[in-house]
């Protein structure tokens, strides 16, 4: 009762200024954020759990409960989207693979992750997915898709048709298309003498990876960069300029993930250049600290800026939004609730702008005006609207949810041991 009469004042609050508070919650419900997995269990997968992360990734800290198996990882998601509002997507990397059967990366077929189609069909949600191009023998030499070793070229190249394939079969079998984002950790640790051989064998390679027909109805491919990784901190061969204008000259999604570029960076200005020249985008939304250390998503002022650039022009429509960053400092159930909930939050209060009147006085050259209102609205009842759109959806108001998964992890995460 105290959380509707809040939301009804807040209501005729922002009714003052043109915003309906109605329409932004109906928006919020039809966000799907693509949750990454990789979160519940450090990145290790379950196809080589035994196998050190590699390809430029470091998971720090060992905070009690990691998932061990697929059902735990399935269990502890179940308990962190059950805090979160609306129905979100789960996004896979090829490590995550639920089977018994010995196969490698290029041997996988769609039957190998079919209980995660089940799973997902149960909670009538959609699946995305990635190759995983790290943390294997075949990645040793710090090259996958671009090495020069034609035998390590094509174990990689066939992977990534068969991790498209996979992505089809997702689609089809939720009717929900998967997104199946390509990442390579190709690169230098130190100065190369040609920067351009490597570029060259792996848009060739991709090439050949995107000749393998797909129904594109039910799967969208996408490629991103990244600047750096450890390891390959002097050159990557997928950088920024290489994945924008591979993808916009062979008609797939680009991908900006939000900690793959130099620290004073930031993707929120990227988004309208990039859907000028491609589609559809994707993004891998992250916290950097100094680098690429993938922190939990907090509600900051980037995540705002990003949020604010897909709601104003209405970019949402093309745009797949997913989280990437995995924390073992915390409980990783709550690094999945905050980072969803804080994407979520940033998104209604974008939705909670009168952009309109913004965009008008912007027109007519009142930047006054303009940047008094921006200012203003930081203080508008926002919270009250979030807390309305919880309540209606079921899940914990305001940090309620913390008693619940702390409660979780007494029960259930303290039990597990660090192996099975």
């Amino acid at each position: 009762m105290k959380t509707l009469k809040a939301y009804e004042l807040a209501k005729a609050q922002y009714a003052e200024i043109g915003v309906d508070t109605d329409k932004a919650l109906d928006a919020m419900q039809k966000l799907s954020v693509s949750v990454n997995c990789w979160q519940g269990d450090d990145v290790l997968g379950f196809l080589f759990a035994d196998t050190a992360l590699s390809g430029g990734i470091q998971t720090t800290g060992n905070y009690l409960g990691r998932a061990r198996t697929a059902s735990e990882l399935r269990a502890d998601l179940d308990v962190a989207l059950s805090l979160i509002p609306g129905t979100h997507r789960l996004n896979l990397h090829a490590i995550y693979a639920d089977t018994s059967e010995k196969v490698d990366l290029n041997e996988l077929e769609p039957k190998h992750f079919a209980s995660w189609v089940d799973w997902a069909k149960e909670r009538k949600m959609g699946l995305d997915f990635n190759p995983t191009c790290f943390s294997h023998p075949m990645a040793d030499s710090g090259f996958t898709i671009s090495s020069s070793d034609k035998n390590i070229r094509d174990f990689w190249i066939e992977h990534c048709k068969r991790a498209r394939r996979i992505g089809e079969y997702f689609g089809k079998s939720l009717n929900s298309k998967c997104v199946t984002n390509h990442w390579f950790p190709d690169g230098y640790k130190d100065i190369p003498v040609d920067r351009e051989a490597p570029r060259q064998r792996m848009a060739a390679a991709l090439d050949e990876v995107f000749a393998d027909k797909v129904d594109k109805n039910y799967n969208l491919d996408a490629l991103e960069s990244k600047v750096f990784g450890i390891g390959a901190e002097s050159y990557t061969v997928s950088s920024n300029e290489f994945a924008l204008g591979y993808a916009a000259t062979r008609d797939i999604a680009y991908c900006l993930d939000a900690g793959h570029f130099h620290p004073t960076e930031v993707i929120s200005d990227k988004i309208s250049s990039v859907l000028m020249f491609t589609k559809e985008l994707l993004l891998h939304v992250s916290r950097p600290v100094r680098w690429d250390s993938d922190h939990v998503v907090i509600f900051d002022d980037e995540l705002n800026a990003i949020a604010q650039s897909l709601v104003r022009t209405n970019l949402i429509e093309r745009t797949h939004v997913g989280l990437d960053y995995f924390d073992a400092s915390i409980n990783r159930i709550a690094a999945w609730v905050i980072g969803v909930r804080n994407m979520q939050k940033a998104m209604l209060k974008a939705y909670l702008e009168p952009i309109d009147m913004l965009k008008k006085l912007e027109l007519e050259g009142d930047y006054t005006s303009r940047l008094a209102l921006v200012e203003e609205l930081k203080s508008y009842p926002f919270g009250a609207v979030w807390d309305y759109f919880c309540e209606k959806n079921n899940v914990p108001v305001r940090e309620a949810w913390l008693s619940q998964v702390q409660d979780y992890e007494s029960k259930v995460l303290a039990s597990r041991r660090i192996n099975i």
